[in-house]
């Protein structure tokens, strides 16, 4: 039979608090006994030593032992007898505080050579030794047999109810753990079990579920952390489910022209020739680099581990890039500029090269004719930078940051029109990012869109 999490709890804490308890008890029986016994003890030792001068006296006076056998229960008794402090004396019947220990009845006197004279017959083999001297000599010995069980009625009374208070006491105790253990097991694992709740919810699919966050412990950032969590999945759900629309949209528009000129060419409205297939091509092309931009996304996204590690020259790559990218440039009508120094990276140089030619492509769309692009490689601190500017059309602030999303395309300027299904920066970041770098955008003062690609730098050894 399974036993919930809560009853765990509860019967740990309830079992440590029942152990704590009958171990106090324990240890405060066991020290009362041996306390109380002392006690007694001490008490009798004292009542002893108040009766060892008159008994010091009395053979002082006699010269011997020989006066204890005359009437030796009464002697022994008037020598033991309790004294006031003015040396007035306590009647037999009426017995001071100490006397009600009985201990005057356990007290023995000894000769010199410790043979039995008067007393406690009955003394133990370890008494309580103190010596009678007279002159200088000792005489005898008084010896006291020290408790070693609570024997009066009185004691055993006392005793009897200090066990019973403590065992009251410990049963209050645990019952008293009791409550507080339900409480606390209680207080303790509320939360934990909307986490559980809110977990199955989020495991049948409602995404949108929140834990309340209750405090600010351990519990409360666990309720913290999962309610970041279903956000977190909440997001990647629609943004798997944009994707798959992205895709689904990217993908309808060619297939659909291919099925337009197929069947127009079926039909004989349109003849095979070099145009209608020319056109045919152009579409099969904008599929290919669909197909292979996606590849490449999700190699980027998912391929760190594959990639190399050598050592590079950021500046190099730029001038390299720059060179083969002129051309074409010169061709739209855009001037580049380039002011590049050494910057030793490490990285995966083919990656990196793909990087800088979607940017050098980036700009090419969608920069307007006559306009300016500019490159500048610098140091910051641990980084090697490379800031990328071009001309106007420029793109919003507010709109800047999404440039980095899966299609996503600025439909007032850089749009379908120009060219690309919106996953090139999408990609860039992707392998930057795998590099351990940034590539984040601002305004250009050109007048256009600026972008800084932010690399580790090559640590010296």
């Amino acid at each position: 039979m399974s036993i919930s999490l809560s009853r765990k709890v509860f019967l740990a804490v309830q079992a440590l608090c029942t152990v704590v308890v009958l171990a106090m008890g324990v240890a405060a029986y066991l020290s009362f006994n041996l306390g109380f016994l002392g006690y007694l003890n001490e008490q009798a030792v004292e009542r002893m030593m108040q009766s060892l001068p008159r008994i010091e006296q009395a053979y002082a006076e006699q010269g011997s032992w020989a006066f204890l056998t005359q009437e030796p229960g009464s002697t022994w008794f008037h020598l033991m007898r309790p004294e006031a402090a003015g040396g007035e004396r306590f009647e037999p019947r009426r017995p001071p505080v100490s006397d009600l220990t009985g201990a005057f009845l356990r007290v023995t006197l000894l000769d010199a050579d410790k043979r039995y004279l008067a007393g406690y017959a009955g003394y133990g083999a370890n008494p309580v030794l103190r010596p009678v001297q007279v002159h200088g000599q000792v005489v005898g010995w008084l010896a006291m047999t020290p408790f070693e069980t609570v024997s009066a009625v009185g004691d055993q009374r006392f005793h009897s109810n200090q066990v019973r208070s403590g065992l009251l006491v410990g049963l209050l105790c645990v019952l008293l753990s009791a409550v507080i253990a339900g409480w606390f097991t209680r207080a303790l694992l509320r939360p934990v079990q909307r986490v559980a709740r809110a977990t199955r919810q989020l495991a049948e699919g409602d995404l949108q579920v929140q834990v309340p966050i209750t405090g600010n412990d351990e519990v409360a950032q666990l309720a913290r952390d999962f309610n970041h969590m279903a956000q977190a999945l909440a997001r990647n759900e629609q943004q798997r489910r944009d994707f798959m629309a992205d895709i689904s949209h990217e993908l309808r528009t060619p297939l659909a022209v291919l099925r337009a000129e197929l069947e127009a060419i079926e039909d004989g409205i349109r003849q095979v020739n070099a145009g209608s297939l020319a056109s045919l091509q152009g579409e099969v092309g904008a599929l290919t680099k669909l197909v292979d931009d996606l590849y490449e996304l999700s190699l980027a996204e998912v391929g760190g581990p594959s990639y190399r590690h050598d050592p590079l020259d950021l500046g190099e790559l730029a001038t390299d890039a720059a060179s083969a990218w002129q051309g074409r440039l010169a061709e739209h009508g855009l001037a580049l500029a380039i002011e590049v120094q050494p910057l030793p990276i490490v990285g995966d140089e083919r990656r990196l090269a793909q990087v800088l030619y979607n940017l050098l492509e980036n700009s090419l769309r969608y920069t307007d004719p006559g306009g300016a692009v500019r490159w500048r490689a610098y140091r910051e601190g641990r980084w090697a930078c490379l800031a990328c500017e071009d001309a106007a059309p420029g793109v919003p602030v507010a709109e800047q940051e999404r440039l980095f999303e899966r299609f996503y395309r600025l439909e007032a300027s850089r749009n379908r029109g120009s060219g690309g299904a919106g996953l090139g920066l999408a990609i860039c970041r992707a392998i930057v990012e795998v590099h351990g770098g940034h590539l984040r955008a601002w305004p250009s003062p050109l007048g256009g869109l600026g972008l800084t690609l932010q690399l580790p730098l090559e640590q010296q050894a």
